[in-house]
């Protein structure tokens, strides 16, 4: 891995910035789509980017191949549920309570790796930030400001949409891993655009949706810049700085998804919720420094 300069680290900044600004625009936009439209147009605009893109650099795109499964699951685990359960969630709990709460796939991922990898166990070390990490978790919930009864379902639903991250990363990694970035993201996109469609017709109508402005730009900036835009910048700084570089972003998107939760959205933020977002940090630190 090349030594990082100060203009990867920009790139980085300006990768966990822009992810960590989906989650507000997910806000914004889940007051007038529902989270099926919402998942279904922002994943339209992804695979418009995508195709666009693979066209440009002739990526051949293998969605239909003889493998076609294989990107239909990671499509259904990697985008179409955890697209839909974000919006879901985001809907009823604050914007940057949904960007720590997603911050949690490291660990999950994890626990997961150790169960159906050979190589990924968990140490004793792993086992500890693990545990840290859900501690900070477990402490959200003890906050009654912005946890209750009303929206504690909602908040699993999140935890449940970063766990499916951490499935898809798996299916990944035993199934594609020799697979080219640009060919698994396209394709993966165009099945989850596909599992979309009727899902969202069949609970909702989309075309019966009378957004505001506002949602509307949201929307667009989070299929074409959050999804798209940004998979093209992580790809970046994946080939040129490698993988242990561009997982730190792990770390950028909670701090921005609170910083424009507070600065965007006027959200109500705690003592406790500044704790919690240190202790999930600090368990995902000795994860990722121990994951050999």
């Amino acid at each position: 891995m090349k030594e990082a300069k100060t203009n990867d680290i920009l790139l980085l900044l300006l990768l966990g910035a822009i992810w960590g600004s989906s989650f507000f625009n997910i806000k914004i936009a889940t007051y007038s789509f529902e989270p099926y439209t919402l998942a279904l147009i922002r994943v339209i605009f992804a695979t418009l980017f995508l195709l666009v893109f693979s066209c440009f650099f002739k990526i051949k795109v293998n969605a239909f191949s003889k493998e076609w499964k294989i990107y239909a699951l990671i499509g259904l685990c990697n985008i179409a549920i955890p697209f839909s359960l974000i919006a879901v969630g985001t809907n009823k709990v604050d914007s940057y309570l949904a960007a720590i709460l997603m911050s949690t796939t490291p660990l999950t991922g994890s626990i997961l790796a150790h169960i159906f990898t050979k190589n990924e166990k968990i140490t004793f070390f792993k086992s500890i930030g693990i545990i840290i990490g859900f501690v900070g978790v477990l402490l959200l919930f003890f906050d009654k400001l912005i946890l209750n009864e009303d929206n504690y379902f909602f908040a699993l639903i999140i935890l449940v949409g970063s766990t499916f991250y951490s499935i898809a990363g798996i299916l990944i990694l035993k199934k594609m891993k020799n697979s080219g970035n640009l060919d698994v993201t396209t394709s993966t996109m165009i099945w989850a655009l596909i599992f979309l469609i009727p899902v969202a017709f069949i609970f909702e109508d989309p075309f019966n949706s009378n957004p505001s402005l506002e949602s509307v730009l949201s929307l667009v900036y989070l299929g074409s810049v959050a999804t798209g835009f940004a998979w093209w910048l992580r790809f970046k700084i994946l080939i040129k700085n490698g993988l242990v570089f561009q997982t730190q972003v792990a770390y950028l998107i909670p701090i921005f998804g609170v910083i424009f939760g507070v600065l965007v959205l006027n959200e109500q933020i705690t003592w406790k919720v500044f704790v919690s977002l240190i202790i999930i940090m600090s368990g995902i630190y000795i994860v990722k420094k121990y994951n050999k």
